[in-house]
């Protein structure tokens, strides 16, 4: 995987940037302008993100890895020590499938009823892979998503969850927070 270089981050024109930020030169970067990523950051191949004006926002210590999709009109936030592993599809945007509007970005917006809302994801959530996240989803902190998921809903936090809908499987153990702490206080 080629790397871009810190003056090619630069150009891309992000909202802002932090340290060690490792994003593949075959991901592709949409809005911009509204994408902020904090440090120690990796971004794989073909990775897609796509912001709309509300934006954005990748954390610290956050891995996106090959194949996944940040796509929408409302706001995405990947908290800190996030992991969407391959194929995880998250969107804060969608058409109304219902049948009484129509749909797909090149009809007239008023023919269209597109539903638009934030998606938050806490502090050490992690997506397992070909999981789909929906508008309006918030996953408090810890929340492990199993693969193939799709989540509808939001969660609390330290919850393992899976399936289509996703549901609370059982707890997930709290360890992460205190290798959180160590690592933090190591790279200071």
């Amino acid at each position: 995987m080629a790397i871009l270089s810190a003056q090619q981050l630069k150009n891309i024109g992000f909202k802002s940037v932090g340290e060690n930020v490792r994003i593949s030169d075959k991901a592709s970067i949409y809005g911009a302008a509204n994408i902020s990523i904090g440090s120690n950051v990796r971004i794989d191949d073909f990775v897609v993100l796509s912001a709309g004006d509300a934006g954005i926002e990748i954390g610290n210590y956050i891995h996106i890895a090959v194949f996944s999709l940040l796509i929408g009109a409302g706001k995405i936030t990947l908290s800190d020590f996030c992991n969407v592993s391959s194929r995880v599809s998250i969107y804060s945007s969608s058409d109304d499938y219902s049948g009484e509007f129509m749909t797909n970005p090149m009809v007239p917006q008023e023919l269209t009823s597109v539903v638009k809302a934030p998606v938050f994801l806490f502090e050490h959530v992690i997506v397992g892979s070909g999981s789909v996240i929906l508008p309006g989803v918030t996953l408090a902190e810890g929340v492990a998503v199993g693969s193939l998921s799709l989540v509808s809903k939001s969660f609390s936090s330290f919850e393992i969850i899976a399936g289509v809908p996703a549901k609370k499987i059982k707890d997930r153990k709290k360890n992460i927070l205190q290798l959180a702490k160590k690592l933090l206080i190591d790279n200071k």
